[in-house]
């Protein structure tokens, strides 16, 4: 089996001992992303729309990495730490998915790293 680890400087550096992404196949295995600007490795300021965006912006750039794009991924799993932000979230990520969006779990988590309030992981297919 090969496993190749997949990087985007575009991307906020892993907090953790994990990779921005991994491919084994013709399958990438992206790890959560929280909202972190890439530049300065610190959450974005806003609510949960903002949030959402610098989440998406940094999976885009993950999936670059890999030669995907939002068009390739099959799965999706968001994590919100109040689902009173749902409706919210679906709008910006929504954008991303305008036609046969793929298979998604959501759920209301405790807490997630940095007190972001969303994170989103997503397995993409090339």
């Amino acid at each position: 089996m090969t496993r190749d680890v997949i990087h985007s400087e575009k991307a906020p550096k892993a907090i953790g001992p994990y990779s921005q992404a991994i491919r084994s196949g013709n399958t990438v295995y992206l790890s959560g992303q929280i909202p972190l600007d890439p530049a300065t490795g610190e959450l974005v300021p806003g609510d949960v729309s903002a949030q959402t965006q610098q989440v998406m912006s940094n999976l885009e750039a993950v999936l670059a990495a890999a030669g995907c794009t939002f068009a390739n991924v099959v799965r999706c799993g968001i994590f919100l730490t109040d689902l009173a932000d749902f409706g919210k979230v679906n709008e910006i990520y929504g954008r991303y998915f305008p036609a046969n969006p793929p298979a998604r779990a959501t759920v209301q988590v405790a807490a997630l790293p940095r007190g972001a309030k969303v994170e989103i992981d997503c397995i993409a297919v090339q």
